[in-house]
């Protein structure tokens, strides 16, 4: 079976929008059978020689399937679709578009995104010109996104995608204030329509039960 090394207690800033969420999500819509490794940050287990060999950067979340191990979250998505033929298009065509997409989630929506979440979350006052040029960043981003999605109902094909899981979760946990999405009407609606799925509702409920902020 199955088995997602994912978070038990975790910062309470950071509950609710781990990137675990994405491997949980992506196992609800795929309805696979797995177990959980309940991980707990603050108590440092992800800083061991034994899951350093799941996750060389003592990163939640990691898989293992049988022997296969496996970290990174858009990197286990997109092995999942591939072994299950799910939430990637069967045709070379439509997989190289959620694989283009998946880039795009990871590389270029999320950096500016989190970067200046981080920096939020850090700042003393004195970093307003570096806080300008990173909404700068994120206003760029989310301008392009938002004409892509004008008549598309998800990002890269006409079908949900392991791409709008990973994109829809940067684009509600990568965001802190929701003023900075508020002028891109089609992005918002995107994120809605992706997170209103029942599989991101029973993930995520299931996560809340489980998880422990500390």
């Amino acid at each position: 079976m199955l088995k997602l090394y994912g978070f038990s207690k975790v910062n309470a800033v950071a509950r609710g929008h781990t990137r675990d969420l994405r491997v949980l999500w992506a196992l609800q819509e795929m309805q696979l059978p797995f177990e959980i490794a309940g991980m707990d940050h603050p108590a440092h287990e992800l800083n061991t020689d034994a899951y350093r060999r799941l996750s060389p950067f003592e990163q939640i979340p990691a898989l293992d399937d049988d022997g296969l191990l496996l970290s990174e979250s858009a990197a286990i998505l997109v092995y999942l679709a591939k072994k299950t033929g799910r939430l990637m298009p069967g045709d070379s065509a439509g997989e190289a578009q959620v694989l283009r997409w998946c880039f795009a989630a990871m590389n270029t929506v999320e950096p500016p995104m989190l970067a200046l979440m981080v920096l939020d979350w850090s700042a003393d006052g004195s970093c307003a010109k570096h806080r300008e040029f990173l909404v700068g960043w994120v206003n760029r981003v989310l301008t392009n996104l938002n004409l892509w999605l004008t008549d598309r109902e998800f990002v890269a094909t006409t079908e949900f995608s392991i791409a709008d899981i990973l994109m829809a979760h940067v684009l509600s946990a990568g965001v802190k204030d929701e003023s900075l999405v508020a002028p891109y009407p089609r992005v918002l609606a995107y994120r809605g329509r992706c997170l209103a799925r029942p599989a991101w509702q029973r993930a995520h409920a299931a996560y809340c039960e489980r998880v422990v902020a500390g």
